[in-house]
């Protein structure tokens, strides 16, 4: 037995056949929606916050993340002598480990980054003075 139905999606309404295969079987159709004009107002929408700048100016004694990822170990603590070229850092990004490596020698001065902590490239690491 074929039953007839119509059905609206997005306001646009829509003839439908539709074969009943188990004459047994009684379908109870759902009860009807309302309409968009009588629908609840949309919600007002949300400020989305202010853009946060990840890169930070890079001074000459600034380390800065050469990819973004999550910062798997700091190297150094606070106060540390480097040497150009000494690992202070590493960054894991998909599966991969990067070593972050100093440019300049000195003092570490201020670490800004923290173990387990997502950066974007450029953001700033840590500052040799």
């Amino acid at each position: 037995m074929q039953k007839s139905f119509r059905i609206t999606v997005d306001g646009r309404s829509y003839n439908v056949v539709v074969e009943d295969l188990d004459p047994g079987v009684q379908v109870v159709a759902p009860p009807p929606v309302a309409s968009a004009a009588v629908a609840a107002p949309a919600p007002a929408p949300v400020a989305a916050p202010p853009p946060v700048s990840a890169a930070a100016p890079a001074g000459p004694g600034s380390i800065v993340a050469p990819l973004g990822g999550v910062v798997f170990s700091i190297d150094v603590p606070l106060g540390r002598d480097v040497a150009v070229g000494d690992k202070v850092a590493t960054i894991e990004a998909m599966k991969m480990k990067t070593e972050v490596r100093a440019k300049v020698a000195g003092k570490v001065t201020a670490i800004a980054a923290k173990v387990n902590e997502s950066v974007e490239t450029g953001q700033l690491l840590m500052t040799v003075g």
